[in-house]
């Protein structure tokens, strides 16, 4: 018998772990999965922010939420969250890798430091947590989706930067490229567990700071053909597509998010 859509999307009774869960996106996402029942847990480095914003999901949505301080740039710090989700729900079926943070370099600027930097906490990270992961989502179905970037798949045009402190270092897009890469290897050698694993790249959804730069917020708006920024919100359908069963049938795909920047 088909399901409805109202029961491919539920979560209910289903545990996801965001990384990054209470910033700028990450937020969004976790709304997201509280709405359609899922126990939810945002980790970052900001415990505290998680903390809070696990105590607003819990007048969003039914389910056990929790915040939790995570480093996705170290192991250790890794290994005690993977503990934790084991031991208090009993494994994970849902993995969102948001987490990130970066240097505004330019070509110019950028130094090996940041380099090295950039690429560990944007694709490193994304390595380190599904390895250590894995064992939770064998076996349950699981689900993993990767946040890279539409500069994963295009470059930046570098007339967008010129005269501004937005620069976007080379290391963020060559490290989103290798996120891409890295999800169709997994949901390629995953499948055999049921393990599924897609990518959902953001377009320009710019931070509130960076948003005082109303010169900078035209030309990106100019550069869509949505002719618009994008709004945290408007994640919501993509990343609840891409961990329910309205997505069962997906893997090993990158979903735009991106106001269709990148078709011109």
């Amino acid at each position: 018998m088909n399901r409805s859509l109202h029961e491919l999307m539920d979560l209910t009774g289903r545990t996801a772990l965001i990384s990054g869960g209470a910033g700028h996106l990450g937020s969004a996402m976790g709304e997201a999965l509280a709405e359609l029942g899922a126990n939810v847990v945002l980790a970052s480095r900001d415990g505290s922010q998680c903390e809070a914003m696990a105590a607003r999901l819990s007048d969003i949505g039914p389910g056990h939420h929790q915040g939790i301080e995570l480093d996705v740039t170290d192991k250790a710090s890794v290994t005690r969250c993977v503990e934790m989700l084991r031991d208090n729900y009993g494994g994970l079926n849902i993995l969102v890798n948001n987490a990130w943070s970066g240097r505004k370099n330019s070509w110019e600027s950028i130094q090996e430091d940041d380099w090295y930097y950039d690429v560990d906490i944007s694709l490193n990270s994304v390595f380190r947590m599904v390895k250590q992961c894995y064992p939770l989502l064998k076996g349950r179905s699981g689900c993993i989706v990767n946040i890279a970037s539409m500069y994963g798949h295009v470059a930046p045009d570098y007339r967008l930067y010129a005269g501004t402190d937005h620069a976007n270092p080379p290391s963020y897009g060559a490290a989103k490229a290798g996120v891409l890469q890295f999800t169709r290897y997994l949901a390629s050698f995953l499948s055999p567990d049921e393990i599924r694993v897609n990518a959902l790249s953001p377009g320009a959804f710019p931070h509130s700071i960076t948003q005082e730069n109303e010169a900078f917020m035209q030309r990106l708006r100019d550069k869509a053909p949505l002719g618009r920024l994008g709004q945290p919100d408007e994640l919501k359908g993509a990343i609840a597509l891409l961990t329910s069963d309205a997505g069962a049938y997906m893997t090993g795909q990158n979903l735009c998010v991106d106001g269709g920047w990148a078709i011109w």
